[in-house]
């Protein structure tokens, strides 16, 4: 494990492909032990540098889709078939409680981003 700083855009980027690596790392292994140290220095440089308050949960679930290159595809994973995941970032699907959780365990969203508006406020 070689942890270091993250200082600008550049080792934000290097923590992202990294922490891709070890998305899957089994709970308890020295792997899933750096995806948590590199999560929270992710969180803590992002807060630091982009702290805009908490985006509501669709500009969350996109924000982080952008950042990891993923597709409305990948989020079928957390949230349903293809037109539920259509419904949900066209936002006339409110996330429900199991996507929220499947959404911060799986893709890191912080659980303030994800029950922002969608899950407490009727769908637009």
């Amino acid at each position: 494990m070689n942890i270091k700083p993250i200082r600008n855009d550049d080792d934000l980027r290097a923590a992202f492909k990294r922490l891709e690596l070890l998305f899957q790392a089994p709970v308890g292994t020295p792997q899933a032990d750096e995806m948590e140290i590199l999560v929270t220095l992710i969180e803590a440089y992002e807060n630091k540098h982009f702290n805009t308050g908490h985006a509501d949960a669709i500009e969350a679930i996109k924000f982080r889709m952008e950042q990891q290159g993923l597709t409305p595809k990948d989020l079928e994973i957390y949230i349903g078939s293809s037109g539920r995941v259509s419904e949900v970032l066209s936002r006339k699907r409110r996330l429900s409680l199991k996507m929220v959780r499947r959404l911060h365990d799986g893709l890191r969203i912080p659980y303030e981003s994800l029950l922002q508006a969608s899950v407490s406020q009727p769908a637009n």
